[in-house]
């Protein structure tokens, strides 16, 4: 048993031998003793009809690709003529709720409100906590007090200003009289008629007069000052009364907009202080499919064209582009753009990844095989062409739209020459020696 071992390892290492190292003299050997099977086998298809076209399926690329004798190697290709076809960017994104918030208590208290459950409807300003009030009654009590006690203070702060208007008149008119009696004493005293007391007296009796003038002003102006600061003292109050009410308005929070809640809301009894949350409203009809397009696609999409979307399970849905972001994300290098569609019966649902497509013009594209697409050495994607001078050359290409008959690519001329068996097996500037297959449409 050993020694057949050791022969069946002999055996298999002269056979990979041969087939490795000595293997182009086994190919030669092998033709040499088969000339009359290979002049067959080449010859036989013409000699029926002429030439025929070869037949793919049966086509090894492996075969198909072996240089022949002159150098060239051997593809097998289409004559490929560009279509205009209705064009749309693809993209993939995900649903959205078209508006989202948490619901956060502005006030201190407990919750003594029922929770509502999640899923619930809940319409714009529908009760969702309800905090206990405690002293907040009384303090805006208390300030409406404060307000209604500087609003009566205003008649009599008001009647103070005619008052003192009046004063300020007499004192004028005693004023006046003064002076007519300082002029009088002062010609009488001239002429030798009146004596220097009744002068001074005259004189005294009009600085007297002067100072009743500035003191009755003064008075004027209090009465003024006095009504400004009733008037800051109402203001005042207001504020106290508006910040009282605030406070009491906050012990109840409400649903912000028309929605779903995402959770439960706060449960009874709990404790809330200021930005606590006591729920999430979602909004889900409109909804929003959001995805990133291409910077080379972005110019192809304009506000308002129509979208389609096929979400997970099959189901399709139409909405419209309500947004194209103006800046690319840093990272990917791509823009947002925001499809609004209605959702009635809330089938839609936040989260959901959808394959959409935009309509975009229509555009020249190649129906071609995925299997001719090929990467050159930057990691470009493209197809390998038979050039005029017969040689292999790399032509960079879009994806527009895979199909089950074949992908449609854009970037290619009019009229190409696809390399479709082979293109692995060469770079541009090699020489090729093209069998063209029949594409049936």
């Amino acid at each position: 048993m050993r020694i057949i071992s050791i022969l069946t390892a002999l055996v298999v290492m002269a056979v990979l031998y041969g087939v490795v190292i000595e293997r182009d003299r086994l190919l030669g050997f092998a033709r040499d003793i088969a000339p009359a099977e290979s002049a067959a086998a080449s010859d036989g298809p013409a000699s029926a009809d002429g030439p025929q076209a070869t037949d793919v399926t049966a086509t090894d690329p492996a075969a198909a690709s072996m240089p022949s004798e002159d150098g060239a190697v051997a593809v097998i290709a289409r004559h490929s003529t560009a279509q205009e076809i209705d064009d749309a960017v693809l993209l993939r994104g995900q649903s959205q709720a078209f508006r989202e918030v948490d619901v956060l208590s502005e006030a201190t208290g407990r919750v003594i409100s029922e929770p509502l459950p999640k899923g619930s409807a809940v319409t714009a300003g529908q009760l969702l906590c309800e905090l206990d009030p405690g002293t907040s009654g009384a303090s805006l009590a208390e300030a409406e007090a404060a307000l209604a006690e500087a609003q009566a203070q205003r008649p009599q702060v008001e009647a103070r200003v005619p008052e003192a208007q009046a004063a300020l008149a007499q004192a004028e008119a005693q004023l006046e009289e003064a002076q007519i009696t300082l002029t009088a004493a002062e010609k009488l005293s001239e002429s030798g008629y009146s004596s220097r007391t009744t002068l001074a007296s005259a004189r005294a009796g009009q600085r007297a007069a002067e100072a009743g003038v500035r003191s009755a002003e003064a008075g004027l102006k209090s009465a003024d000052s006095g009504i400004d600061s009733l008037e800051a003292q109402i203001e005042s109050a207001r504020a106290a009364v508006a910040r009282a009410r605030t406070e009491v308005e906050n012990l109840s929070i409400t649903a912000p907009f028309a929605g779903v809640l995402e959770d439960d809301t706060a449960e009874l009894g709990a404790l809330m202080t200021v930005g606590t949350r006591c729920a999430t409203v979602l909004q889900l009809d409109p909804i929003r499919l959001v995805g990133y397009v291409p910077e080379a696609d972005v110019s192809r999409v304009i506000p308002g064209a129509n979208a389609g979307a096929r979400l997970v399970g099959e189901q399709q849905v139409m909405g419209k582009v309500t947004f194209i972001a103006r800046r690319a994300d840093e990272t990917t290098r791509t823009f947002r753009v925001d499809i609004t569609l209605p959702n009635p019966d809330l089938a839609i649902r936040a989260g959901q990844t959808a394959e959409i497509a935009i309509e975009a013009d229509g555009a020249m594209a190649h129906l071609l095989p995925q299997s001719a697409l090929t990467l050159d050495d930057d990691g470009r994607l493209g197809i390998r062409s038979v050039a005029a001078d017969g040689a292999a050359q790399f032509l960079p290409v879009s994806v527009l739209r895979d199909t089950r008959s074949g992908i449609w690519v854009s970037g290619l001329p009019e009229r190409v020459d696809v390399i479709t068996v082979g293109q692995e097996y060469v770079t541009d500037g090699v020489p090729v020696r093209p069998s063209f297959e029949e594409v049936v449409q």
